[in-house]
């Protein structure tokens, strides 16, 4: 019976099998997300007198392991652009996996010094990986109808990630967590390994039979439907008129072409809007935080950062229900603006020391809810909406690349600064940049949902019709 239902339900077109391939390939995001939450509950067990490593670590060396992972990921993020044009989606992100396992499995083996810091240095190629990987898979798998949805799962996995962690360094064991932590990767390997490349891939390859195969698992219909077959036909002719241009080609039409400039500018800036917000070095440094803002307060600084990872689950969630039904740009614009109210409070509350410890733990709470829920996961979104097929790689690199050199940046910086010109001015220059965003996003970020690049690029440029690409090319997207 059980097997007729399911069989039945994909028969009429469901989206079972997109939903089941989305939620494996964002394991290796989940991966990441607990090592970006491992930091906050073992920082300061690594510090402490009651260290697992053989003495306890320094402060400096705390803050390059929260950084070096987004110093790694900068150069790698073009290699796995290089390993996704050459030798496909799901080969690069099965590595991904194993690079998380790689940097668990070291943490296990050592906790000297050059163990931690290389662990955390291996994290860098699992950063890059995910997400220049999963953003283009989970587009060239999904419907337009669920896409918002499915993107807004790599924020929702990866959020997952932190709070797993948060309350396994809480109340488990130094190695207990490891092996945890550990596992998700494996997993991710094992069962990974089942699933299809992506149809736009294998066209690429001129495997059109099977892409024909991987259409029709996607879509739950036979290889012979005539859905399966139109849908295979669009992509052939996106795809056949391009495919020659190589990364040089495609970077000069980003730079020249007036309205993929202009959206490739828009992405970067919101992209820097949401590494700069704040929430990442929140994320890192948790604990660290909790212990300054709420003084005595009923719950520890790592139970009140396992509280911040609900509310961020939370937020993912209102994310996913939210994305497709609001639209693209209101919920950036509101989280973006609501986090920068947040973070303003935040910052005038460590500047005053008044009041008790709700309001800092409220404004934390609300600044890491906004984050989740709209301004971590709709740039994502955004970015894969408003380039096509041949630009799509290229700027998925090239952001991602920008992203990890801002937060480790970011994150190298933020111990020494806060504890040089404190938290009020740090979270200060964290409200400012959101405040100035969401102005941006207003008046320059055009709304992309149910929409095709022509119309967006119409929008762009100030016109009430689709404007047509005077070269529309295809392809090889990050041959370096």
């Amino acid at each position: 019976m059980l097997k007729y239902t399911v069989k039945k339900y994909c028969s009429e077109g469901s989206k079972f099998n997109q939903i089941l391939m989305v939620l494996l390939m964002v394991l290796p995001v989940f991966s990441y997300g607990t090592a970006i939450g491992w930091l906050s509950p073992m920082g300061p067990k690594l510090m402490s007198e009651d260290t697992p490593a053989a003495e306890p670590v320094h402060q400096d060396v705390i803050s390059w392991m929260a950084s070096v992972p987004y110093l790694v990921g900068t150069p790698a993020v073009f290699l796995f652009g290089f390993i996704v044009d050459n030798f496909g989606r799901k080969t690069a992100l099965m590595m991904t996996s194993f690079s998380m396992a790689a940097c668990w499995s070291l943490k296990i083996y050592s906790t000297s010094t050059w163990a931690l810091i290389l662990a955390r240095a291996i994290v860098g190629f699992g950063v890059s990986g995910s997400y220049v990987v999963t953003p283009l898979y989970i587009k060239e798998v999904s419907e337009d109808s669920i896409r918002g949805t499915l993107g807004s799962l790599v924020i929702l996995s990866q959020n997952l990630g932190n709070l797993l962690v948060y309350v396994a360094g809480e109340y488990l064991c130094y190695h207990t967590t490891l092996w945890i932590c550990l596992a998700v990767p494996l997993v991710h390997l094992l069962l990974f390994i089942t699933m299809p490349e992506t149809p736009s891939y294998l066209l690429k390859c001129g495997k059109v039979e099977e892409a024909r195969g991987a259409l029709a698992w996607l879509r739950c219909r036979q290889r012979t439907d005539a859905a399966v077959d139109n849908e295979l036909q669009a992509l052939l002719l996106e795809m056949e008129q391009n495919n020659s241009i190589r990364f040089f080609e495609v970077l000069k039409v980003l730079i020249s072409d007036r309205s993929t400039f202009r959206a490739f500018r828009i992405t970067l800036t919101i992209t820097l809007a949401r590494e700069l917000c704040g929430c990442v070095a929140v994320l890192h440094f948790a604990s660290l935080i909790f212990s300054q803002a709420s003084g005595s307060w009923v719950l520890t600084a790592n139970q009140q950062a396992t509280l911040l990872g609900v509310v961020q689950l939370i937020g993912s969630c209102t994310a996913s229900s939210l994305v497709e039904r609001t639209g693209r740009k209101p919920l950036l614009g509101t989280t973006c603006l609501v986090s920068g109210v947040s973070l303003a409070a935040l910052a005038a509350w460590f500047s005053l020391r008044a009041g008790g410890a709700a309001l800092p733990v409220a404004a934390l709470c609300l600044c890491i809810y906004c984050d989740a829920a709209g301004l971590q996961p709709v740039p994502f979104v955004i970015m894969t909406e408003m380039f096509s097929f041949q630009f799509r790689g290229t700027v998925t690199s090239i952001v991602i690349a920008f992203a990890c050199a801002l937060v480790s940046v970011e994150l190298r910086v933020f111990q020494p600064l806060a504890a040089s010109i404190g938290l009020q001015f740090v979270f200060g220059c964290f409200a400012a940049v959101c405040i100035i965003s969401t102005v941006y996003i207003a008046c320059c970020v055009p709304e992309t949902r149910m929409r095709t690049t022509e119309e967006i690029y119409a929008e762009l440029n100030g016109k009430g019709k689709e404007k047509k690409n005077p070269r529309d090319c295809e392809a090889s997207v990050t041959r370096l």
